[in-house]
């Protein structure tokens, strides 16, 4: 019979059918981070448990740590004590944690396949929504909940409903100025924020296949923002030279064995998918959102939607109290809206390709003197890269503030916040009421559009650069 390669995955990990759709899976990984890692950990040694499978299980420090140049684990106090908590039951429970400063440091989804951690075929939990993100290497990777991330942590098992399967195919040449975040905002804009609800999305199609494995990634990270637990990309020839080498991928034999596997993963060519779209990539330009939810996105060369053009009440309504938050207004243009700060970041768009291309719009200008602009690496590796090549040279020339990796001002649970009022263009993923900070109005856009708009001080089409 004809199979997907989610259902492939899913699988060979059901350790017991539970009934009406649950199955109880066994997981591969599990990365656990500051926010939830050290109170699971505690919870399971409270209960008088261990963590089943210590080997299995790596930690990082991301999200409440401070992303300021020289800082250290006190820079942030609250973020200190949930560091401390991290470092002491990791090595309670001989977890291996990647701290401040080491190599593998980083953003949990940045650092996780870059050590090869992550790897085609595994299942992977963490405590964290955009551990999708993990997908574009070919695993099925979902964020849990605390409960579930002790549960997880303490049987290396987690039960889950299972989804059904959404198939998306890019088909056709990539147009100038197009991303992968381009890409993954235009589908969102398309079919709705609810669209993946109940499924586990893969991306497919020609433009897919010639994307480099950093901006699969990217892909996959906004899965969730279409609904969806999981993303994923059928791994190939471009998968495996990325993981190559890689500190946790298998060498040798090993190597050789688990390529045969992998091999086996993609989708048959006549699997069934319970829904399959396809996008043209003609019809995809620059995006950037304009709303307070990621489906509220326009090519940059478009509007702010007119309330008459709402499809239903609902819609109306939800797009008001959007514009009345973003402090814009219904059937203005996009480009020349003025720009405050800049933040390029987050698991989304802070990986060395990501630097490289903001930097290359950068090259020899300065940032618009009333913007705030901020680049943070999303790892102690991504950092050390772009440094190496001189890209943060490029970025302090411009301007910007080369700050340390972690989550930063994509969730401003560090400290770090966009200030009430005002405006920025970010490379994160959610642009939700409050997201980057109290009053703070995101527009989500690649790392290129926002180079571009910390340039002119206002959103531009980064294609006039």
């Amino acid at each position: 019979m004809p199979t997907t390669m989610f259902d492939r995955i899913w699988d060979s990990h059901v350790v017991a059918d539970l009934g009406e759709g649950w199955s109880l899976l066994y997981l591969d990984r599990i990365l656990v981070h500051d926010l939830s890692g050290g109170r699971a950990m505690a919870e399971i040694a409270e209960a008088g448990h261990r963590v089943a499978e210590p080997s299995k299980v790596f930690a990082t420090p991301d999200h409440a740590v401070s992303s300021a140049p020289g800082r250290t684990a006190e820079t942030f106090a609250k973020g200190g004590k949930l560091l401390a908590s991290l470092r002491a039951r990791c090595a309670a429970e001989g977890v291996r944690m990647f701290d401040l400063g080491q190599r593998g440091n980083g953003i949990v989804h940045v650092m996780g396949p870059e050590m090869g951690i992550v790897l085609p075929g595994v299942t992977l939990a963490c405590g964290d929504s955009h551990t999708c993100t993990n997908g574009g290497v070919g695993a099925m990777a979902f964020g849990i909940g605390a409960s579930e991330l002790t549960h997880a942590l303490a049987t290396q098992t987690i039960p889950q409903r299972r989804p059904g399967t959404f198939r998306i195919r890019f088909e056709g040449a990539r147009p100038d100025g197009v991303t992968a975040k381009d890409m993954i905002l235009a589908a969102i804009g398309r079919f709705g924020a609810a669209a993946g609800t109940g499924m586990a999305m893969e991306y497919a199609g020609g433009a897919v296949r010639a994307m480099s494995l950093e901006e699969r990634l990217t892909l996959c990270n906004l899965s969730i923002e279409m609904g969806a637990k999981v993303g994923m990309v059928a791994p190939d020839d471009t998968t495996f030279e990325y993981l190559a080498g890689r500190d946790f991928a298998p060498k040798g034999a090993l190597w050789d064995a688990a390529l045969a596997d992998w091999r086996k993963l993609p989708s048959d060519a006549d699997a069934r998918f319970t829904r399959d779209e396809v996008i043209d990539m003609a019809s995809i330009a620059p995006q950037i959102t304009w709303g307070t939810s990621p489906e509220q996105v326009s090519a940059v060369t478009g509007h702010v939607p007119r309330l008459e053009d709402a499809p239903d009440a609902g819609r109306r309504q939800a797009w008001e109290a959007a514009l009345r938050y973003m402090g814009l207004e219904p059937g203005q243009p996009l480009v020349g809206t003025k720009v405050d700060w800049v933040f390029i970041g987050s698991c989304t768009n802070a990986r060395i390709s990501d630097l490289r291309a903001a930097a290359a719009v950068l090259k020899g200008r300065k940032r618009a003197g009333h913007v705030t602009a901020w680049v943070v690496p999303g790892s102690e590796q991504v950092k050390a890269e772009a440094e190496a090549e001189g890209l943060h040279r490029q970025f302090l020339d411009a301007g910007f503030e080369w700050r340390e990796p972690g989550c930063a001002l994509c969730v401003a649970a560090n400290g770090e916040a966009v200030p009430p009022g005002a405006r920025c263009v970010s490379t994160s993923n959610r642009n939700f009421v409050g997201r980057q900070g109290t009053g703070a109005r995101t527009h989500l856009a690649s790392p290129a559009m926002a180079a571009a708009a910390a340039l002119a001080g206002s959103i531009v089409d980064v294609r006039s650069f």
